[in-house]
């Protein structure tokens, strides 16, 4: 399938504009589970000022979508009808701050963040170590892994609206909740202040070691995957739940549910993001048969569902 070319049209609009437009450009390269038809167009901003520049020219009708390293999200086959904005790296810095504090771009990836944290002997971030992703989504949805959450060392977050205005929010601002923050939808968050505290260098990067272990030894992290697929639903494990509904290994076309994790989807290589949304779909049916429960899912799926 092929969108129709508003490339010239934004150029047009934006002479000043830094940043790198494509039109109609693949998103399968975008995603880890390696789907989805084209974006009608790709936009890479420069830095957060280029952003904002382009979001106060862009029409307010045209979607937008925000991809980071696109773990956690499936496009669907029929591409995305709009604009998709890749933080690349323009967001991905990162330093060092008084106060046992650490600043970081939106892009930056979660693991690169704890190694900084850890090296300055900050404690309290290495939870970020297990989070497959960057700043930006652990943000949008309260990103944790291994005993941590972003709530616990977040000061404040910054990011542009729609209309390119910057904001800033406050940890409590935020309202974050379990795998979730109430930040409105159509801010694109840009950079993070986090605080951490005392530890040794040593003893904090043991400890991602151990995560980075843990990791291997229980999750397909070598596949095509886009991590937890199912939100734990309260007082219950969503890969128990899974389970106990005889879903581990099940397949349709070149999608599985994964026989080491069952709560992880794997692309085996040419499953398309149909393939993948159609599995997940059969396992909710099956848990909420087997238990009553209706799983969530974690994993963001986004565009036309067909080419």
């Amino acid at each position: 399938m092929m969108f129709s070319d508003i490339v010239p049209d934004l150029k047009a609009r934006m002479p000043e504009l830094r940043g790198k437009l494509e039109p109609n450009a693949p998103t399968a390269p975008l995603s880890w589970f390696r789907t989805g038809g084209p974006a009608q167009v790709l936009f890479t901003p420069a830095d957060a000022d280029d952003l904002a520049y382009f979001l106060q020219r862009l029409d307010r009708s045209v979607p937008v979508l925000v991809v980071g390293l696109g773990s956690n999200l499936l496009i669907r086959d029929g591409g995305f009808e709009g604009v998709v904005i890749r933080l690349g790296k323009g967001f991905a810095e990162m330093s060092v701050e008084p106060n046992l504090r650490v600043r970081a771009g939106a892009g930056a990836p979660d693991v690169k963040v704890a190694r900084a944290a850890a090296e300055a002997g900050i404690a309290g971030l290495s939870f970020l170590r297990g989070i497959p992703g960057t700043i930006g989504g652990a943000l949008r949805m309260n990103g944790g892994a291994y005993g941590g959450e972003t709530k616990d060392v977040l000061v404040e977050a910054r990011g542009v609206t729609r209309t390119g205005e910057a904001v800033t929010f406050t940890n409590v601002q935020m309202g974050f909740t379990y795998r979730h923050s109430s930040v409105p939808d159509d801010v694109i968050f840009t950079e993070a202040l986090f605080e951490g505290r005392p530890g040794n260098p040593e003893e904090i990067l043991a400890e991602m070691n151990a995560i980075t272990e843990a990791r291997s030894s229980t999750q397909p992290v070598n596949t095509r995957t886009g991590g937890s697929t199912f939100k734990n639903p309260p007082g219950r494990k969503a890969w128990e739940l899974v389970d106990a509904a005889g879903c581990r290994g099940l397949r349709v076309g070149d999608a599985q549910v994964s026989e080491m994790h069952c709560n992880f989807l794997i692309n085996h290589g040419s499953a398309s993001a149909a393939d993948i949304e159609g599995l997940g779909e059969e396992v909710r049916r099956r848990v909420r048969e087997m238990s009553g429960v209706e799983l969530e899912w974690e994993i963001k799926r986004v565009g036309l569902p067909s080419a």
